[in-house]
């Protein structure tokens, strides 16, 4: 039975789908205004394992991530670069695929943008009026009432009255309350907008989320999820908003990926260590990356260190090592009990460490089974990559992801097969020191030679 962790209930409970076996979720995805980093791909990796898992055991799982791309931010870079906010976030968009794709992370089934439902937007926000829970202000602007909304600060337990308290109360400040907030923005001179009953402005960040939820997935949902920033203030907002306008509960499960520390230290562009997907990918191979990422439960935080990817690019070779020169299919019935294992771990709120270690105990029994040349070990490779390929792993060609394409100041595979053939002819000569010259030129190089009565193959060395 299927487990998940509720952000909000803080415990881990059997979840129970609105429709019967099927699962209605939304994610909140980028602010497109820039590269992708590293932390966006644990939110993405994270939630395209659990929708992965989710298919294979047979679920019919309707995905949504959105896209935010009109926000502050998005219309300072675009003036920094002296572009349109259309120019900018569009490039963005068509990175951020790029690098989601290299990542193996498969493409939501709907991938809203905030600017194709400003009618929705403005549709809840005067919803949220006619009901009392917001106001427009004197300058254009919209505000939602925070203290109208009973429970507000339920997902994170936050108190109104500590965080009123704390809120700064700026000059000739027109809130009602410091603590309310922006639904839409009236327009400044020079950035993008739309008409409103209110004037022209544009949508506040939280508000854009209720509207594309409500137009995807309705009114009430399965499952809420992001990253380990958004539930407060942006998902306590996103409650506010959407239960007082719909009259129901917004999502029924919350999730939340949980933050990636570099060398122990929250990543920030201020400390430098902020790293991009297509940084960190111009060293590792995107499925280390994504073995790195999965390899820690995805609501606890992940340090990101060059030892932590070595260590996946190590664990990666041994998988692609077992698979190595077999043709795995389904010839023999299997008496084991590893996709028992592995669905259990999964399936306790996807605890991707237990089954990964379940697939090592697999990869054990594959390397016994092929070095005594047992009829099982087609079979058990066939298990291992149904498994690994349920949750977005071993989704390369074994020779392909070991030999690796060749880094600057490395040989080329055009080169080391050359070399192998100097080797062969050396060997078919008696010219055994010849032979050995080559292969310890070629092991100095990271590249390993395997001979067998087919061939020699050849992988580099992590």
């Amino acid at each position: 039975m299927l487990q998940i962790y509720d952000t909000l209930t803080k415990q881990k409970t059997a979840f129970k789908p609105l429709v019967e076996g099927q699962i209605s979720m939304y994610v909140c995805g980028m602010t497109v205004y820039d590269y992708c980093h590293i932390g966006h791909a644990r939110v993405m990796v994270s939630f395209d394992v659990i929708t992965r898992f989710l298919r294979s055991q047979g679920w019919k799982v309707n995905y949504v991530r959105n896209i935010t791309d009109v926000d502050d931010k998005i219309i300072k870079r675009a003036n920094e670069n002296q572009e349109s906010m259309q120019q900018l976030t569009q490039r963005m968009i068509e990175a951020m695929h790029e690098d989601e794709a290299s990542l193996f992370v498969l493409p939501p089934d709907q991938e809203p943008r905030a600017t194709g439902h400003i009618q929705g937007i403005i549709e809840i926000t005067q919803t949220l009026i006619d009901k009392g829970y917001a106001y427009a202000a004197g300058n254009g602007d919209v505000y939602y009432r925070v203290a109208k909304f009973e429970g507000y600060g339920k997902l994170t337990n936050k108190n109104i009255d500590e965080l009123r308290a704390g809120a700064r109360v700026a000059v000739n400040e027109i809130k009602e309350n410091p603590i309310d907030f922006v639904l839409w923005k009236a327009a400044k001179e020079g950035e993008v907008s739309w008409p409103s009953p209110w004037g022209d402005g544009r949508p506040g960040w939280h508000i854009e989320c209720s509207a594309m939820s409500k137009h995807c997935l309705g009114d009430n949902f399965d499952i809420h999820g992001g990253g380990p920033d958004l539930p407060f203030p942006h998902h306590e907002n996103e409650i506010a908003q959407s239960e007082a306008a719909n009259g129901c509960t917004f999502a029924n499960s919350w999730m939340h990926a949980g933050a990636v520390r570099v060398n122990s230290e929250k990543m920030s562009k201020s400390l430098g260590n902020f790293f991009t997907i297509r940084e960190v990918l111009k060293k590792y191979n995107a499925e280390v990356v994504r073995l790195f990422l999965a390899s820690v439960h995805y609501r606890s935080y992940i340090d990101y260190s060059e030892q932590s990817l070595k260590e996946a690019q190590v664990k990666l070779e041994r998988f692609y090592q077992a698979l190595r020169g077999i043709n795995a299919t389904a010839e023999v019935e299997l008496q084991n009990d590893y996709s028992g294992k592995f669905n259990a771990a999964m399936n306790d709120d996807f605890n991707t460490p237990k089954a990964i270690a379940v697939l090592f105990e697999l990869v054990n029994e594959l390397n016994s089974a092929s070095r005594q040349k047992l009829p099982t070990a087609p079979t058990l490779a066939k298990q291992l990559l149904d498994l690994a390929n349920s949750i977005g792993l071993l989704q390369q060609d074994p020779e392909a992801f070991l030999q690796g394409e060749a880094k600057e100041g490395e040989l080329s595979a055009q080169q080391i097969e050359a070399f192998i053939i100097e080797r062969k002819a050396a060997r078919a000569n008696k010219d055994f020191a010849e032979s050995d010259r080559i292969r310890d030129l070629l092991l100095e190089q990271s590249v390993v030679l395997k001979d067998t009565r087919e061939g020699t193959s050849w992988f580099r060395e992590s």
